[in-house]
């Protein structure tokens, strides 16, 4: 297994990471922006306000998208795994 090869491997690793969580996180930060404007323009400060709406936002988020990430670790690690015998040389 050369450099480029284990380059390869990590960059599209990184790439399924980033896809994979890319909507969990633009969820939790539109729902957090929401929420602070929210609090501006009431002068509520309370800081745990925040967490229950980011929290019910990612957990349905995981309910609609989950299949999808899932779908997306699954192939990566069928393709991994199908390349094994490649790895060990």
């Amino acid at each position: 297994m050369t450099i480029d090869d284990v380059t390869a491997v990590a960059q599209t690793a990184i790439y399924t990471i980033i896809k994979c969580a890319a909507p969990l996180l633009l969820v939790s930060l539109v729902v957090g922006l929401i929420v602070s404007i929210f609090q501006t323009v009431t002068s509520i400060q309370e800081q745990t306000l925040t967490f229950i709406p980011k929290i019910l936002a990612v957990f349905l988020t995981l309910i609609v998208l989950g299949h999808w990430i899932m779908n997306n670790m699954v192939q990566y690690m069928i393709e991994l795994w199908s390349d094994f015998g490649a790895y060990i040389r």
